[in-house]
């Protein structure tokens, strides 16, 4: 940590990168971040009220909300597997930590994610929704989403450097965890027989201590604490594990 805290500039140089390359060559830029989430709640509330007659009170909030996590989570692992191949002339030139580069595509996706709450919070002003006091908890659940997605992107980003086929596998595989994660569906409509299987999704654990503050308007008990900071622990020890195993080699696979 305090290697990486050295090169503190290289990693906000990263993200300001980051950040400026992503949206470039787009003609209105920055605004995507706000726009795409909204979107898609868009999408998906005609897709289920409309079409299927699913029926949630404030869906829009709620889809609004899993749909911040999951386009944060997914796009920030996947960003963080192209990190170290994205960055091979650097890593081949400077002695610098090989994890600045994961860290710097997490830490530039929470900024994203950050704005993209702009339009959540500009709806729920304008509905009959509203604005909870509970919002305030919302740093700590952002706070160990990254530190979750982090170990995620610390586990994986050293295999995609030894293994191309393991982004395009990943990127199917998350479609799937999607679908495992009550993003778009409330846990309510799973059948008894599979709702385990949802419930002990890690990513289920930590979309309900973020989407809970902004839809229930109440903060996660101490027992859903627990059990997020012992799953976003557990992940990142294992990623940093296997981060600091694979480090040396990472070079000479670019």
């Amino acid at each position: 940590m305090g290697e990486l805290y050295q090169y503190r500039d290289l990693i906000r140089a990263l993200i300001v990168r980051d950040l400026t390359v992503r949206y470039r060559r787009s003609a209105i830029g920055f605004l995507w971040t706000m726009l795409h989430p909204l979107m898609m709640m868009l999408v998906l509330e005609v897709v289920f009220s409309t079409l299927f007659r699913f029926t949630l009170k404030d869906y829009p909030v709620y889809v609004f909300s899993g749909v911040l996590f999951w386009n944060f989570f997914s796009q920030s692992v996947v960003s963080s597997m192209n990190s170290l191949k994205g960055n091979a002339a650097l890593l081949q030139k400077l002695p610098v930590p090989k994890a600045v580069f994961p860290i710097a595509t997490v830490l530039s996706g929470v900024v994203n994610l950050v704005f993209a709450m702009v339009p959540l919070a500009i709806l729920l002003l304008a509905t009959h929704h509203g604005l909870c006091g509970s919002i305030v908890f919302l740093p700590i659940s952002i706070v160990a989403a990254a530190i979750f997605t982090l170990g995620i992107g610390l586990l994986l980003s050293p295999l995609a450097v030894f293994f191309s086929d393991v982004v395009e596998m990943v990127t199917v595989l998350l479609t799937v965890i999607m679908y495992l994660t009550p993003v778009i569906y409330p846990i309510a409509i799973i059948p008894a027989r599979f709702r385990p299987l949802v419930e002990l999704n890690p990513l289920q654990i930590l979309l309900r201590i973020f989407r809970d503050p902004i839809y229930a308007c109440q903060i996660p008990g101490p027992g859903s604490l627990a059990l997020a900071l012992a799953v976003t622990a557990t992940a990142l020890m294992i990623g940093v594990a296997v981060f600091q195993r694979s480090a040396e080699r990472i070079p000479y696979y670019l």
